[in-house]
């Protein structure tokens, strides 16, 4: 931990006072738990356990709809267990766009998977082997489920105890340290990277700040901080969800005249080919200088089909320089063409 800016103390095997002249903080974090909902490693498990569990769970019900929280309930249902999942939120994933959670719930649901949304857990009644779940809808109602296993996937929140920050002018802000644009703390020579410098918290994120962190570090000449809505965001289910930027409610709350285009997996060979004819792409432009403001999709391998979207914001890419593109057939990516091109009234495939 510090012992004020230019120091730190280590403690164990090779335990003494140690001095540096820059000091990066990447603590990472851990699972946010809710009173009632306290991970005990048996019954009621956190991410960590879910990864490393000691028996194949038939029941289980997940709490929270965020990337961690389909992810798993994916998961567990693929292998076969009767799934739930439990959202506070009117809609799963919350942050990604209304239309594509909402498909990607509705494939969900017809695969076989249990979702609540406007619902929240009530009560746990902890057993040896099982939980009983109380589940209150938003009209009051509860239903009680009884379950094998309980996962509790409500969040993360960023390691910043112990570290000794008060002996610093590290700002913390509920457990996310404070930062510039490339890192830097309220403290000359402290930095922080990665999940304890807050959202979003992704590894791509935290893998791309420690680079523009260290190089700003080192000196080196035209080092890009990130630009946040340029960082895109997978979620590994089944079917597989990938954004990047503004979704259109966003788009349109920031005050942009907004040209929306939307083009369904039905429409493209290779999608039939595949098995795989449910999805949607989805593009948001501003109506009026063609800049693209968002991309959305769900369906077969969209995680990465994102990165070309990723690319095209970067580069400041217009919707006439995306139209003018010639994407290959028979490929997935014809499907992001067509969404660029509906937003103008020029999709061919349907």
């Amino acid at each position: 931990k510090f012992d004020g800016p230019k120091k730190i103390v280590v403690e164990g095997k090779d335990k003494g006072t140690y001095t540096a002249k820059n000091y990066i903080i990447a603590t990472g974090a851990r699972a946010r738990s809710l009173p009632g909902l306290e991970a005990d490693g048996k019954v009621v498990w956190d991410y960590k356990k879910a990864m490393t569990p000691d028996k194949m769970p038939k029941s289980l019900v997940v709490v929270g709809s965020g990337a961690i929280g389909i992810e798993f309930a994916s998961f567990y249902h693929t292998m076969g267990a009767d799934v739930t999942v439990v959202e506070i939120m009117p809609q799963i994933m919350p942050v990604e766009d209304k239309e594509v959670a909402g498909l990607a719930q509705k494939m969900m649901t017809k695969d076989g998977m249990k979702i609540l949304t406007e619902a929240k857990v009530a009560n746990l009644k902890r057993n040896s082997d099982n939980v009983v779940v109380t589940v209150e809808t938003k009209d009051g109602k509860k239903q009680e489920l009884t379950v094998d296993r309980v996962i509790s996937a409500v969040g993360v929140i960023g390691n910043t105890e112990g570290l000794g920050l008060e002996t610093t002018k590290v700002k913390v802000d509920r457990n996310v340290i404070g930062t510039d644009e490339y890192s830097a703390t309220a403290e000359p020579g402290i930095y922080a990277i990665g999940d304890v410098a807050g959202p979003p918290m992704l590894a791509h994120k935290a893998e791309h700040e420690g680079v523009v962190c260290i190089e700003k570090i080192a000196g080196v000449k035209g080092v890009h901080p990130i630009d946040p809505r340029k960082i895109p965001g997978c979620t590994y289910c089944h079917p597989q969800v990938a954004s990047v930027g503004l979704t259109e409610a966003k788009a349109k709350d920031a005050g942009y005249e907004v040209k929306v285009g939307k083009f369904p997996f039905i429409g493209n060979g290779k999608a039939v080919a595949l098995g795989e004819a449910e999805g949607l792409v989805k593009t948001v432009f501003d109506a009026k200088t063609g800049e693209l403001l968002g991309a959305h999709m769900v369906g077969a391998e969209v995680t990465e089909l994102i990165q070309g979207f990723v690319v095209a914001m970067g580069l400041e890419t217009t919707e006439e320089d995306l139209m003018h593109t010639v994407f290959p057939h028979p490929t997935l990516s014809e499907m992001m063409h067509e969404s660029v091109l509906d937003a103008y009234g020029r999709a061919i495939h349907f």
